[in-house]
């Protein structure tokens, strides 16, 4: 006897999304969170972070527009931003989450599972057993860098940084990524003096401008940015200062010092070891989300170590509870490229937003990135602040766009748009570096007039025309 055809071990927004795609299919679902149902995202990540820098972005913009600017009369009202980060993650209380496991029939099971054999957990010493699958989705978790005297000086974490109810003083933020550079945005908007240090550049990884406008937004807020340098002792004294020392011989005084550097598998005390894999390791797995060995056990999200992204593990457990449902139930698996039980857009095409302030929205493959891949592809650039409609969001726009096109096949790999609202802009990319919309079909998508979209047409103007 089974209880349930599939259990999910982590009920954030990852895991609820294989539930409710298994569920809809016909299984019968249980759910398992030793914390609060909605996870992460929902209580110290995505939306609380994003709250947090909302309110700093509409002052920006509104001081970027000749007769807006004159009636800003003052800062931001740090303790009405925090009450509304609060309201989102209503206080911390999942009970509107609980609500919709129960309208979904999903059962909620409270405690930490822990894999005690085949298709079977343990949940505070009672065992539970799966038809089909187990899905393990417990996504990743901060990790302090090596620096002696970090972990004694209680840093923050991005858990701390996001849930925070006053502004510190001062804050040093170690790590220039995503995490790193949007914190560092949301706290200095609120107030606080905020030193940010990064062994390299900003937002490595992305296009080269993206980290470059960030980085001169950041000090034009107040940011002291110092890059190529790295902490080599952080102590906190009796008076709860903290001191950091950089390996370039000068000491940063701060109220509190934010460790945004990497994160790891929250896999290490789940009984892996039970079913031969290893405890603390990223989950090896198909497109399917199936892990690698195995017929019965999925990794969704950021467990995988495939994309980092809550957006993206959605997209990978909406295919794993299609796949799930289908292999139990017998039915057709599509897992061809861009099959409906496949995540292939993570391979290539994953869109990513950066809440700073210019934003930074990309998909698909960087000019440096399809290079390595062996892409013949041509890149073209143009500034943002050129397009009308931008000129019309904000006086003196600055930003830029950036297309990617592979020579051989004619479509576009990789867009990258910096500057203020770019967010709303990104689907239109994604769309045509899933589509694989041809370059010369784009030049028939007409952009609509004044809008920051008339972007698609000066960078096909710049890339040129089709003989």
């Amino acid at each position: 006897m089974t209880d349930y055809d599939l259990i999910v071990i982590g009920a954030g927004a990852v895991g609820e999304n294989v539930a409710d795609y298994a569920k809809k299919r016909g299984l019968s679902v249980a759910i398992v969170e030793a914390e609060l149902v909605g996870g992460e995202c929902s209580y110290w990540a995505c939306m609380p972070s994003k709250a947090l820098l909302r309110s700093g972005h509409a002052l920006a913009a509104a001081k970027r527009l000749d007769g807006t600017k004159q009636a800003v009369t003052g800062d931001l009202d740090a303790a009405h931003v925090l009450a509304r980060r609060n309201s989102f993650t209503s206080d911390w209380k999942d009970d509107g989450q609980v609500s919709w496991l129960e309208s979904a029939d999903i059962d909620l099971i409270r405690g930490h599972a822990r894999i005690t054999g085949e298709k079977t957990i343990e949940v505070d010493g009672a065992t539970y057993t799966a038809a089909a699958a187990i899905a393990v989705v417990t996504g990743s978790l901060h990790t302090l860098p090596d620096v002696p005297g970090l972990a004694d000086a209680t840093p923050w974490g991005t858990r701390e940084a996001t849930s925070a109810q006053t502004v510190p003083e001062s804050l040093l933020v170690i790590g220039g990524g995503v995490s790193g550079s949007e914190l560092a945005t949301a706290w200095a908007s609120l107030g606080a003096k905020v030193t940010l240090v990064a062994r390299h550049g900003l937002l490595g990884g992305m296009e080269p401008f993206a980290g470059e406008l960030v980085a001169d937004s950041l000090r034009e807020l107040g940011v002291d940015v110092r890059t190529g340098v790295n902490p080599t002792r952080v102590d906190r004294d009796e008076h709860g200062l903290v001191t950091t020392t950089l390996d370039d011989g000068s000491t940063v005084i701060t109220s509190e010092v934010l460790a945004a550097t990497g994160r790891a598998a929250t896999t290490k005390d789940l009984g892996l070891e039970s079913v031969g894999l290893t405890a603390g390791d990223w989950l090896q797995v198909d497109d399917t989300m199936l892990v690698q060995g195995t017929d019965w056990l999925y990794a969704v999200g950021d467990v995988n170590h495939r994309v980092l992204l809550t957006h993206q593990g959605k997209y990978q457990a909406r295919a794993a509870g299609e796949a799930i449902a289908a292999r139990h139930q017998g039915t057709p698996l599509h897992t061809e490229p861009w099959g409906a039980h496949v995540a292939t857009a993570d391979h290539a095409a994953v869109p990513q937003v950066t809440f700073t302030d210019p934003e930074v929205a990309s998909v698909g493959l960087t000019e440096a990135k399809a290079r390595e891949q062996g892409l013949n592809v041509r890149a073209v650039e143009y500034e943002l602040g050129n397009v009308a409609g931008a000129s019309l969001q904000a006086d003196g726009y600055t930003g830029r766009a950036k297309m990617v096109v592979d020579e051989d096949r004619g479509v576009v790999v990789g867009v990258t748009f910096v500057g203020q609202d770019v967010a709303e802009m990104l689907h239109a990319a994604t769309i045509a570096v899933v589509g694989e919309v041809p370059v010369d079909r784009l030049w028939h998508a007409v952009p609509a007039y004044p809008t920051m979209n008339e972007i698609w047409l000066r960078l096909l103007e710049t890339y040129g025309r089709p003989e």
